[in-house]
């Protein structure tokens, strides 16, 4: 485990960065392969130390910027020079250089001032990257930085369709691109975009292996969520047992109680395994209501 704590640069919805001082304590020192099915934005597996990172995710946009992003690790100023290139020619807020946000607009809009002042200059970068018939993923990363709650959604027509978010490219942003350069490039990486139970045939586990799991959340909404069903669920807990037998350590995250409902498959099936409660930091942005909830790790060692 790394001694400064590294957030991913894409703050992936879900995202375990603030819940990382509590579950790294438990994952075991000695990992020859790192292997995480549900990758997302990666901030678990850039506080890992490992042999080797296998990763995956079944979102090839997620998988892509990874990709992007992992290629500019031994160039990051060509990447920050095309970055900083695009913000200029569109004219967005800059705070990690300079403050262009007029006084008057922060006075009347105090919660809201940055997606005023990027609203049209953001919708113009929106249209210009949808309408091109190449993928320019250096304006797909300004994309996901000044999008709403920084998310990752595209229509039936594959155009990105978020609207613009009260955020900014600031120093964090920055800070953690460059931690992230910094880790990955010094690290050795193989990331997959499948089905997580292909992905486990491909890299066939082994007792020296530690695999973390993150899985979208049966009981709780999301736009990820919606992917998963009770099938599935059952799917998982039966391949984890599968691993367990075979020797293989592994740590699952999950939400075992979500307002009324309880993920009842979840929390029988892990009676068997060591639970670890976590103080969650579950955020869904369908519903800002006060909720009932109770997240755990679940390990088998």
């Amino acid at each position: 485990m790394a001694n400064k704590l590294n957030r991913s640069p894409l703050f992936y919805v879900g995202d375990k960065y603030k819940l990382l001082n509590e579950i790294l304590p438990y994952f075991p020192k000695d990992v020859d392969r790192f292997i995480e099915p549900f990758t997302g934005g990666g901030s678990v597996f850039l506080n890992v130390e490992a042999k080797k990172h296998l990763l995956n995710d079944i979102d090839k946009n997620v998988c892509q910027l990874h990709k992007f992003l992992m290629d500019h690790s031994k160039k990051p100023d060509t990447f920050f020079k095309e970055v900083e290139r695009i913000i200029l020619e569109y004219n967005l807020s800059r705070s990690f250089k300079e403050d262009i946000v007029p006084a008057e607009l922060k006075l009347k809009h105090k919660k809201t001032y940055y997606a005023k002042f990027n609203k049209d200059n953001f919708n113009n970068l929106k249209s210009d990257f949808n309408n091109s018939e190449q993928d320019n993923l250096y304006k797909f990363y300004v994309l996901l930085i000044y999008g709403f709650n920084r998310m990752i959604r595209f229509n039936r027509s594959g155009n990105y369709n978020l609207p613009v978010g009260n955020v900014d490219f600031n120093r964090n942003v920055v800070d953690a691109l460059n931690s992230y350069f910094g880790n990955v490039k010094k690290a050795n990486i193989e990331i997959n975009n499948l089905d997580y139970l292909d992905f486990l045939k491909k890299v066939k586990p082994t007792k020296k292996d530690f695999l973390y799991f993150d899985p979208p959340y049966l009981i709780t909404f999301s736009e990820y969520n919606k992917l998963w069903n009770e099938k599935n669920e059952i799917d998982l807990i039966t391949n984890l047992d599968k691993l367990n037998k075979s020797g293989v350590r592994f740590a699952v995250s999950n939400v075992t109680h979500y307002k009324e409902k309880e993920n009842k498959s979840f929390n029988d099936w892990s009676k068997k395994y060591n639970v670890l409660p976590i103080k969650s930091n579950y955020i869904s942005y369908h519903d800002n209501s006060i909720k009932t909830f109770k997240e755990v790790l679940v390990v088998n060692y």
